[in-house]
């Protein structure tokens, strides 16, 4: 390695032990009893990673690993009588170690570590009170089977189409799986700080930039749960929608301007009539929904994500053996299948024909409505499947008035 690499390496080491160090070393301020170090003995650990990882390679740095935790051993055994000696400085000391001898291959990547890590060691008592006093067993609870459902099982499912017709792709089916369970799970915590009639709401208009089908079946299945949450479920049912016709305008915008200059009265009407409704229902929310959040079984959020993948997965394996049967006579078809499975996607595909010249931005018009369409029946079937009656009544005609809207505008503007 280059002697100016070798100095740039070892400022980098030497950065990382001064950070860590400096936040270790306030610490220290702060307490009664003594810390094993501070920041001399963070700087100098750091950078003797980094020495020991030039000078002799993975042998010397394990050597180096194995004498900082001797020391950090007899540290602890040292201050054992202590209230709450701990072990964060001594692990905290042997990382600095491991970002020291990681700056000289990647010392971008040691460096942001040693942030995170300098980040987590500052936060310490908000962390601690968020886990011990503000979060509840049951929401410890939804954040580990999230974690598995994220990093245990979906890194072992295959990523590419297979099944009939190789309609099915088990890791997207997955991601759709994960994202109702990270619904409900943000639902329950959102609900618990911000009360049932503010935070459904909210909750059904971010959760719509993800995936507006699912937001409107996990709040569905919510609502009949606890019928108490039907007003406010529907109102973020509804809300959900003005985040994906603003995902619309964004995508399309990207994708060809001829065909946004096309797609923006109606896409603009929608989202207009979208956040007049939910505004329209989240204050009916107000007035009849309860203001605490509703004791919801959890067993209830991990089945409906289940049966949730497995409808998107009949949905799939249906549209594509209409496609195999029947062909797809013209883009008015694909539009309505592509609208079904992902709206976002039939509508770049439509936008792209426009900017590769195969269709007219005229052309593409009608063919967006109706992939548009197709997304919105989408989401009234969910409504009337997943939801009671109330909520049902709620969201179907909002449903069909803003995609009445947007053709409406369209209509005019051709």
């Amino acid at each position: 390695m280059p002697m100016i690499e070798v100095i740039q390496s070892l400022s980098v080491a030497l950065g990382i032990g001064l950070m860590m160090g400096a936040e270790r070393e306030r610490r220290k301020s702060t307490r009664t009893a003594p810390m094993a170090a501070g920041i001399r003995t963070f700087a100098m650990a750091s950078v003797s990673g980094a020495l020991a990882m030039q000078l002799g390679g993975i042998p010397l740095l394990a050597v180096l690993l194995a004498s900082v935790a001797l020391y950090t051993a007899l540290s602890y055994w040292r201050s054992r009588d202590d209230d709450d000696p701990g072990l964060t400085t001594e692990i905290a000391l042997m990382i600095a170690v491991l970002l020291g001898a990681k700056s000289l291959s990647a010392p971008t990547l040691a460096g942001g570590l040693a942030v995170v890590v300098t980040v987590l060691l500052a936060v310490r008592q908000q962390l601690h009170r968020l886990v011990g006093d503000r979060m509840t067993q049951g929401e410890l609870s939804d954040l580990l089977i999230l974690a598995a459902a994220t990093l245990v099982i979906l890194p072992l499912l295959p990523d590419r189409p297979m099944g009939p017709f190789d309609a099915l792709n088990p890791h997207s089916m997955w991601l759709v799986a994960i994202l109702v369970l990270a619904i409900g799970a943000a639902g329950r915590l959102v609900t618990r700080w911000l009360g049932t009639r503010l935070g459904v709401p909210l909750l059904g208009l971010v959760s719509g930039f993800v995936s507006s089908s699912a937001t409107i079946g996990a709040l569905g299945a919510w609502s009949r749960r606890s019928p108490a949450m039907v007003p406010a479920a529907a109102a973020g049912a509804v809300l959900s929608t003005v985040a994906t016709f603003v995902q619309l305008g964004a995508v399309i915008a990207m994708t060809d301007a001829a065909s946004f200059s096309v797609a923006l009265f109606p896409i603009l009407s929608a989202i207009g009539t979208a956040a007049l409704l939910g505004a329209a229902l989240t204050a009916a929310a107000w007035r009849t929904a309860p203001a605490s959040a509703p004791d919801l079984d959890r067993g209830v959020g991990v089945a409906l994500a289940l049966v949730f993948s497995a409808t998107l997965g009949g949905i799939l394996i249906a549209m594509s053996a209409l496609r195999a049967y029947f062909g797809a006579p013209g883009v008015m078809l694909a539009a309505a299948i592509g609208g079904v499975m992902d709206v976002h996607a039939a509508s770049i595909a439509l936008a792209a024909q426009v900017a590769a010249g195969k269709l007219s931005a005229g052309e593409a018009a009608v063919p967006l409505l109706v992939a548009w369409s197709s997304s919105a029946a989408a989401k009234i079937f969910l409504a009337l499947t997943a939801g009671p009656r109330g909520f049902a009544v709620r969201v179907v005609p909002a449903q069909a008035l803003i995609i009445l809207a947007a053709w409406a505008a369209g209509l005019i503007g051709g």
